[in-house]
């Protein structure tokens, strides 16, 4: 007869220890990602560019619903400064954000000591 199975539930307001990884898994497809448009593409190419080769209707939809939506602000300081950028530039940069996360969430198990006879 099997024994049943403890799932230990983790404390409460505790991370779960999920967290960790998943954070850790996109940093690495982040900075993979990244690696792989800086080599492939060249490298003066801006997001912009690399986006509109992939679909030249996106820059006036993406307009719209920026401006419609948050405002002429947002679009002039923060999305276009972000489109001018190198294509690699935002997986890195979320990548490392995703890195920051994955080590802010760890939380290491308890450090095993040893006593020692004396």
């Amino acid at each position: 007869m099997k024994k049943p199975r403890i799932v230990k539930q983790p404390a409460p307001g505790s991370v779960l220890p999920l967290v960790p990884r998943v954070f850790a898994v996109l940093a690495a497809a982040l900075l993979v990602g990244s690696v792989a448009l800086a080599a492939l593409l060249p490298p003066e190419m801006s997001l912009r560019e690399a986006l509109t080769a992939l679909d030249e209707t996106w820059p006036e939809g993406l307009q719209h619903a920026v401006l419609g939506t948050l405002g002429t602000g947002i679009w002039d300081s923060v999305v276009v400064p972000v489109l001018v950028r190198p294509v690699w530039l935002l997986p890195v940069a979320l990548g490392l954000i995703c890195v920051g996360g994955a080590v802010t969430t760890h939380s290491p198990a308890a450090p095993h000591t040893k006593h020692r006879p004396q």
